[in-house]
């Protein structure tokens, strides 16, 4: 799929969040620790999402659509020789899979997770916290064998904060009878969607919202169990920075607060002004909801550095963002993507659309601002975030612009270009 894009539309309204991408492959995943039937609620249709249930599928899963609804029903026996190795491929999210299938099997072969190129992306966290279950990640050629006969409990202290190192952990521990501590452990929106999954599912889960987990495993999950992601507060980033680059009036509807206080106090030292409604409590019964009502605002560099740190830091997904909108701020931006390997180099992917952005080295670089966007024909890279940054500001650049192959933005992203049609944006879909 393409974009076609007229570019300078003024764009107003309001928006709803969408549910967690991230949240919803590690629900999917964690079902797979009930032998009976889950019904997740308001899940995302994106393609990552598709991706995991084309693997659950290709095991023996039943897998059918409700409306906006999945239910899963999973077969006596796994059928894991039998795994859609093309799917699997194509997502990263394939990886946590390992500690929950080991409940399944005690010996099988886990295909090489793919996703967003964005470099080297160590599996250490994994494979050191599975290990100290008893459950072993070997490469193959073919790709990881798991190995499980002899699980057990075990005091974890995780590799690294790792979002999903912390969900396989915790997904692996679930159904090891006794108590399992992971500390170091990730706090981040979707390890707690996780977890609040899990208690429904009737596994007790101390510090949830912490940096130390406690999981009172169990014998055995078999009944019928009902689960939600909450709203996705990378989403809520993306139509943030849309609001903050573009100067749109816009309001953004069911923001996970929690996970955007940095990200709001940064755009608030750059000049951006909001208001924001008083909270309440999301669909899943515990993530914390705001409005959040954005004005045109003018915009200035802050002098510091802008730099992803685990939560409650600023969010690693959420980084990318802060380039559109310095490309607005007058002065110069430090922006440092220490995470991973490569994808600061996407980022001046954005020169093409009139950014003035200098690639200082692999992890980090200079946006110079203020600057006014062109329009330009651009091959979206294969990294979901830096993709949508060229998207806004496609969206700003007066003319026609082509954003080719959208694949890694339809990862993460339901209908966007609809969403985006809905507040004013000339953008149209074609193949």
């Amino acid at each position: 799929m393409n974009y076609a894009i007229k570019g300078g539309a003024p764009l107003a309204g309001s928006i709803d969040t969408n549910t967690s991408k991230n949240a919803a492959t590690a629900l999917l995943c964690a079902a797979l620790l009930n032998r009976g039937q889950t019904t997740l609620v308001r899940m995302p249709r994106i393609e990552e999402v598709n991706r995991i249930i084309e693997v659950l599928v290709s095991i023996g899963v039943e897998v059918a659509w409700r409306d906006s609804d999945v239910i899963l029903t999973p077969p006596k026996k796994l059928r894991l020789k039998e795994m859609d190795e093309v799917a699997a491929g194509r997502t990263r999210s394939i990886i946590m899979l390992a500690g929950v299938l080991s409940h399944w099997s005690d010996d099988f072969l886990l295909p090489v997770p793919g996703g967003c190129d964005l470099g080297s992306r160590s599996l250490t966290a994994h494979i050191d916290a599975l290990d100290t279950l008893g459950i072993n990640l070997e490469g193959t050629a073919k790709g990881w064998r798991v190995c499980s006969e002899k699980k057990r409990v075990a005091e974890i202290v995780m590799w690294e904060a790792s979002d999903t190192g912390t969900e396989q952990a915790v997904m692996a521990a679930v159904l090891i009878p006794g108590i399992t501590t992971i500390r170091f452990a990730s706090a981040n929106y979707m390890v707690q969607d996780m977890c609040v999954f899990l208690e429904s599912l009737g596994v007790r889960i101390d510090g949830i919202g912490t940096t130390t987990l406690v999981v009172h495993g169990v014998e055995k999950i078999d009944g019928e169990h009902v689960g939600q992601p909450s709203e996705d507060p990378i989403e809520a980033m993306f139509f943030l920075a849309l609001a903050a680059t573009l100067k749109a009036p816009l309001t953004i509807k069911s923001v996970p607060i929690d996970f955007l206080e940095i990200e709001l106090l940064y755009l608030s030292k750059m000049g951006l002004r909001y208001t924001r409604s008083k909270s309440y409590i999301g669909g899943n019964g515990w993530t914390r909801l705001v409005d959040l009502t954005i004005k045109p605002s003018k915009l200035t560099a802050i002098p510091e550095k802008i730099a992803p740190l685990p939560y409650p830091g600023l969010n690693i997904d959420n980084l990318p963002f802060f380039v559109p909108i310095a490309t607005q701020a007058a002065g110069r931006t430090l922006i440092h993507d220490w995470v991973y390997e490569n994808r600061a180099i996407y980022y001046v992917e954005m020169n093409k659309l009139g950014a003035d952005i200098v690639l200082a080295d692999p992890h980090r670089v200079f946006v110079n601002g203020p600057t006014s966007f062109r329009s330009a024909d651009i091959e979206a890279p294969p990294a979901l975030r830096p993709a949508t940054t060229l998207l806004i500001g496609m969206l700003g650049a007066e003319g026609e612009s082509t954003l080719r192959n959208v694949y890694p933005i339809n990862r993460g992203y339901e209908r966007l270009h609809e969403r985006l049609k809905k507040l004013g944006a000339h953008i149209e879909a074609y193949e």
